[in-house]
């Protein structure tokens, strides 16, 4: 019986996230019919232009730029968020110094941050830096939360049972945190790959945001379309056969102590 409930929410899931794509896909179309190929490319139009973009070998090496620029980007920016917010629900005079600091950081736009980045280091390094800067605020107040709402009798428990360092950090601490931080490191990756591709349209740095900066000096709004769903096919992918994997593995304990409960 356990198999068959859980089978009728994966096939009810992708029964309507088909129809929401497919509702999606028909809008597009019929935007297309309404104002015609110059503001909006037909699908068959799309096609045939990520068809072309593949012949050429031009999706695949933009593609690994593109990946190589927002990961390094979001993961300097997630390490620094997580123990910068760490430190700072640990311990109130840092997070009175460092809340504010968030709050200027999230405040200015990352088309802001690529003009400065751009005067300061150029490049690659530029788009890197605009990711992380951008990622790395989000992270920042998952964490925090996170360390504010540990648990201390249960930390104080089982340090007076001797628990060792690194026991307390995979058994006490980390499920604790992985609630808080991981919804956060979702968001500022799918974010990493959106502000990576406009800091590289305007700075021509290479990856797919150089392919969009191309195909818009041409006025060629198919490639536009198919360098779009390149990004989102992406994304979409990562979300659903990586992110979504992993957050069943780090939540398995609450599904145990549930159990357990019972």
């Amino acid at each position: 019986m356990t198999g068959l409930a859980g089978g009728k929410p994966r096939f009810s899931g992708l029964f309507f996230g088909t129809l929401g794509v497919g509702g999606l896909l028909l809008l597009w179309e019929l935007g297309h019919r309404l104002y015609g190929s110059l503001v909006l490319p037909g699908l068959d139009d799309t096609v045939a232009a990520l068809l072309r973009l593949h012949r050429q070998g031009q999706i695949w090496p933009a593609l690994a730029q593109t990946a190589w620029h927002a990961g390094l980007g979001w993961g300097i920016g997630a390490i620094a968020g997580s123990v910068c917010g760490g430190l700072a629900g640990l311990h109130r005079p840092v997070r009175q110094a460092l809340q504010p600091v968030s709050v200027i950081l999230l405040g200015i736009p990352a088309i802001a941050w690529i003009v400065l980045a751009l005067l300061w280091f150029g490049g690659g390094w530029a788009v890197i830096f605009t990711v992380a800067v951008a990622t790395g605020p989000i992270v920042f107040a998952a964490a925090t939360q996170g360390a504010r709402s540990l648990d201390g009798e249960l930390a104080q428990m089982a340090r007076a049972f001797g628990t060792p360092p690194g026991a307390m950090l995979r058994d006490v601490y980390g499920p604790h945190m992985v609630g808080h931080l991981f919804p956060a490191l979702a968001t500022a990756l799918a974010m990493s790959w959106k502000v990576a591709v406009m800091a590289e349209l305007l700075s021509g740095s290479g990856g797919i945001g150089d392919g969009l900066a191309a195909a818009r000096a041409r006025v060629d709004t198919a490639e536009t379309m198919a360098w779009i769903t390149v990004v989102v096919s992406v994304l979409v992918a990562v979300d659903q056969g990586l992110l979504r994997r992993l957050q069943c593995r780090a939540e398995l304990w609450r599904d145990t102590e549930g159990t357990g409960a019972g």
